[in-house]
């Protein structure tokens, strides 16, 4: 198991990150959260997740031991994979999730990518006893808020993580901003993720 990994920031892409570890450059996919926080060239501490596969060994990582954590309870749902784990943790903080979960809040939920009601009902079921509950003065700041993802300030820090100014960041959000309000309106959550990607391509062909 590998815990977490130190190093200098050797790259950023939308959706991993490559650390150096001892002359080793390892690749670390993140939530564009955790991703915003890193700077090329600076030195930065993970905590990780290996996923073994028959294929493949995949490593997660994280801005807290906390992420991480959660990460890894997620998967001990039904029909929750590392996939889905990160995406929940892209657009909900373990709190946010801790607070969805003790509160059966669906919309919460299903707010992330690739869950509907009932697969959001079902990690409500398995997961009430596993997450824990977060503290009270946090559950209170967290209700209501929960379900109700920040995607410009994600993608927005993302964007400044891979080196583009506050102002090429604002630029290239007003450009995907049809993209994500088309996603609202047909009653889905923008996908920081593709929105990030899109980003990054209108700032390429400027």
């Amino acid at each position: 198991m590998i815990a977490s990994v130190s190093g200098r920031v050797a790259a950023l892409a939308p959706d991993s990150a490559v650390v150096e570890v001892g002359g080793v450059g390892v690749l670390v996919h993140c939530t564009p959260g955790t991703l915003a926080g890193l700077r090329v060239g600076e030195q930065a501490r993970l905590a990780t997740s290996l996923v073994v596969r028959e294929e493949s060994l995949t490593l997660y990582g994280f801005g807290s031991d906390d992420e991480r954590v959660v990460f890894e309870m997620l998967q001990t749902a039904s029909g929750v994979g590392p996939r889905l784990a990160l995406a929940m943790l892209a657009v909900h903080a373990p709190n946010a999730l801790r607070v969805a979960v003790a509160g059966a809040d669906v919309k919460a939920l299903t707010m992330v990518p690739g869950i509907g009601q009932k697969g959001a009902q079902r990690i409500i079921l398995e997961l009430k006893d596993k997450l824990g509950t977060p503290d009270a003065a946090v559950a209170a700041a967290l209700n209501g808020k929960a379900s109700k993802p920040a995607w410009r300030e994600q993608v927005h820090a993302g964007l400044v993580g891979l080196g583009y100014s506050a102002k090429d960041a604002d630029e290239a959000i007003s450009i995907v901003s049809p993209e994500a309000d088309a996603e609202l309106a047909a009653g889905r959550t923008p996908a920081v993720a593709a929105l990030l990607k899109a980003a990054l391509r209108a700032l390429s062909v400027r």
